[in-house]
Parts: C-alpha cells; sequence; structure tokens
C-alpha cells in the first residue's frame, strides 16, 4: 500500500487535524471556506456603487433598468466564481488545466464578460469598473501568466477607449488600481499554492508515517504470533503424547503452555503499543527449547559478547523467524544457530525453501534489514536445507 492509497488519506487528515491545522485549503471545513469565499469577494463590490448610481440616474427609464439588472447580476455571478476558485489556485499542474479548462469554469467566466459588456454598454464609462473585476477574476479563472496578460489587455484596451468613445476621459486611477489588484490577487494566488504545496507535504508525511506504523505492527505481530503459536502447538502435541507415557514430564510441558500463551499475550501488547524488544539471548534460549520440542537436534551459539548491541535485535528477529520456518515447513532433524560480529546464519538439514519469495514471514524479515541497513540471503544447503543469514555491513562480516 502506497502512501496515495485512499484508506491512509481520511487517516491523516485525522492525524493533523489533532495534532496541527492544516492551512487554507478548506477541505476540511467546507462551511467556512464557503464563508470566507463569500467575505473576501463581496468585500471589494462597493466599488460597483458608482455605477450602479449612474445606471440609477439614467433619465431613461429601460436603459436605466437594465443597467441596474446588469450591475446586480455581474455582483452576483463574480461571487459565485469567486467560490470556485480553490481549484485553479492547486500547485498540481494537471488540476489546474482540468479546471481552467472545464465548461462550467469558461460558462461561468464568459458570463462574467458578457455582463460587463451589458454595464459598460448601458452605464457608460463608470460601467468599465466591472470590467476591471472580470480582469482580477482571470487570476481564478486561467492559469497566472494567461491571467496576468489578460489583465495587461484589458488595461491597454481601456486606456486605448479614453481617445475612441465618445464622452470618456482620461482615467488613470482605475488604470492603478487594476495594476494594483492584479499584483494583490497574484501574490496571494502564489501564497495560497506554497501553502497548499506545504498542506499537501505534511499530508503526504502523516499518510508515510501511518504506513509505517501498520508495517511495522503487522511485521510485529506476525512474528509474534506465528512464533509463539509455532511452539505453542508443537508442545501441546508433546504434551498429548506423554500424558500416559510420562505424566510429570506432560505436566512441564502444559504449564510452558501457560507461560508462553502469557508472554504471547504480553508481546502483543507491547507490539501494538510501540514497546516491542526482543534480546537475542532470549530468542537463542528460547529457539533451542522449542527446537527440541519438536525433536530437531539444536546447536546455538553460548556466547553473544562480540555481537554489537545495535545489531542484536535484528539478529534476535532473523533467529525467532527463521526458527519458526524451521519448525513449521523445514522437516528438519538438525538446525545450526551461528554469531558472527556481523553476520548470522540460521542452517537447517530440511526440505529447503519452497517459495521464492519465502513468504510473509521473511518479506517482514527483509523489510527489517532494509531498515536496519543489513542483508539478508537464502542459500541452500547441500545435500539438502536452507541457511538464512543477515550480514550488517562494517561490523567484520565473516
Amino acid at each position: 500500500m502506497s502512501w496515495t492509497d485512499d484508506r491512509t488519506r481520511p487517516i491523516a487528515r485525522g492525524v493533523l487535524a489533532r495534532f496541527g491545522p492544516m492551512g487554507g485549503t478548506g477541505e476540511e471545513h467546507p462551511r467556512y471556506e464557503v464563508f470566507i469565499g463569500l467575505f473576501w469577494s463581496s468585500i471589494w463590490l462597493f466599488w460597483l456603487i458608482q455605477p450602479f448610481a449612474d445606471a440609477w440616474r439614467n433619465p431613461d427609464p429601460f436603459t436605466s433598468t437594465v443597467g441596474m439588472a446588469a450591475v446586480l447580476a455581474f455582483a452576483l455571478v463574480y461571487c459565485w466564481h469567486f467560490l470556485h476558485r480553490s481549484a485553479i489556485f492547486s500547485d498540481h499542474a494537471r488540476t489546474q488545466v482540468a479546471h481552467w479548462r472545464s465548461a462550467a469554469n469558461l460558462g461561468r467566466y464568459a458570463l462574467l464578460v458578457a455582463l460587463a459588456v451589458l454595464c459598460i454598454v448601458t452605464i457608460g464609462q463608470s460601467g468599465t469598473t466591472a470590467a476591471i473585476f472580470t480582469a482580477i477574476s482571470g487570476m481564478w479563472t486561467f492559469p497566472l501568466r494567461v491571467a496576468v496578460c489578460l489583465s495587461a489587455v484589458y488595461g491597454v484596451l481601456y486606456a486605448v477607449s479614453w481617445s475612441k468613445v465618445p464622452g470618456w476621459h482620461a482615467d488613470p486611477g482605475s488604470l492603478v488600481g487594476l495594476g494594483f489588484a492584479t499584483v494583490a490577487v497574484f501574490a496571494g494566488a502564489l501564497a495560497n499554492r506554497r501553502q497548499r504545496a506545504l498542506d499537501e507535504s505534511r499530508l503526504e508525511n502523516a499518510q508515510l508515517a501511518i504506513q509505517a506504523e501498520r508495517n511495522r505492527m503487522a511485521r510485529d505481530l506476525h512474528d509474534i504470533l506465528g512464533h509463539s503459536l509455532t511452539v505453542i502447538t508443537i508442545k501441546a502435541e508433546l504434551a498429548g503424547r506423554l500424558l500416559d507415557v510420562d505424566p510429570e514430564r506432560a505436566r512441564t510441558e502444559v504449564a510452558d503452555l501457560e507461560r508462553l500463551s502469557r508472554a504471547a499475550l504480553t508481546d502483543v501488547r507491547r507490539a501494538v503499543e510501540g514497546f516491542r524488544e526482543i534480546s537475542l539471548a532470549g530468542e537463542i534460549t528460547r529457539a533451542k527449547s522449542a527446537l527440541e520440542s519438536a525433536g530437531i537436534d539444536a546447536e546455538v551459539p553460548r556466547a553473544l559478547d562480540e555481537v554489537p548491541e545495535d545489531v542484536q535485535e535484528v539478529f534476535a528477529w532473523t533467529v525467532r523467524e527463521s526458527v519458526t520456518n524451521v519448525l513449521r515447513h523445514s522437516q528438519a532433524t538438525r538446525c545450526e544457530i551461528e554469531v558472527g560480529p556481523g553476520r548470522i546464519t540460521v542452517r537447517d538439514n530440511g526440505i529447503g525453501v519452497t517459495s521464492p519469495t519465502g513468504g510473509n514471514g521473511l518479506t517482514g524479515l527483509r523489510e527489517r534489514a532494509r531498515l536496519a541497513g543489513a542483508t539478508l540471503t537464502l542459500a541452500p544447503v547441500q545435500p539438502h536445507g536452507l541457511a538464512v543469514s543477515m550480514a550488517v555491513p562494517g561490523e567484520g562480516n565473516r
């Protein structure tokens, strides 16, 4: 499962919502996003008061009515279009292209342009305020470079119209306002994109952490339960065979069953809590006991002084998983455990490995090796059998 798995995204969002706000995406709080969108879009609409008042004062009732209706309709469509701005602020190119090329996006912008033209035709020069709003709305309608060019085109057309349209006068203040608004919205869009990129990065990190914890728990539970249940099964079978021939030995095995069951339960709890630790000496001792209970001759090292502490844990997991496989699958009569400063090998004389991957247990062991910077190898033993080796570079391998 990768970090992009949909099953991890709600969990990751929950973690970030609990331990740190996501930022300004608005995806976790849609009502809040709508409110903020309406606020920021409507706060600038007071600039439309002047063209509305000019339409109101128009002596022609029809032109006056159409002009006022055009201004009101423009304001509503502008706010509506603003609420759909979030996708174009995304830092993902595919999301941007899919958004600005969509029929809904282009349709809303075309409606804005049509209403702006209607305002200019019915009201006159003050109606060009709607055109300025239309230019600014291009910032969340098209890619930013296109939107900036579009604002420049609006500005040039407005400046040219001063000398071409009768009754219009020079209005450099509007051009300055258009320039400032373009720069402000452009900067806001860039900041929004960077915030979204940061949020997405945090989401990815949270998902990776969740997946890593899932993998750790899966490895620990598999190794703990696989080994413990295998040993419990072997001892239960042995106790059943000894009931009639050696009751005292059978009682000893049953007592071991209870001890192993309690230890397995404790290990599972620790694994879930993330505090699972195992020792190499303890695993070798348990491996010898389990092998002998299964009737397998065991040869294990007596001293572990030469093994560095920082590799003992991964070596312990190697012993546990390898011996579990010997007990469950190998049909071996002998098992040897050899330990050096940077290498441990578990060798048996069984039937060898039947699967190229070795199953879930060895898959988990390979992951432990990767995390520890070690190398796991499986090699056949002549005339038959399997040798599982874990080697840590730089530790005097031999």
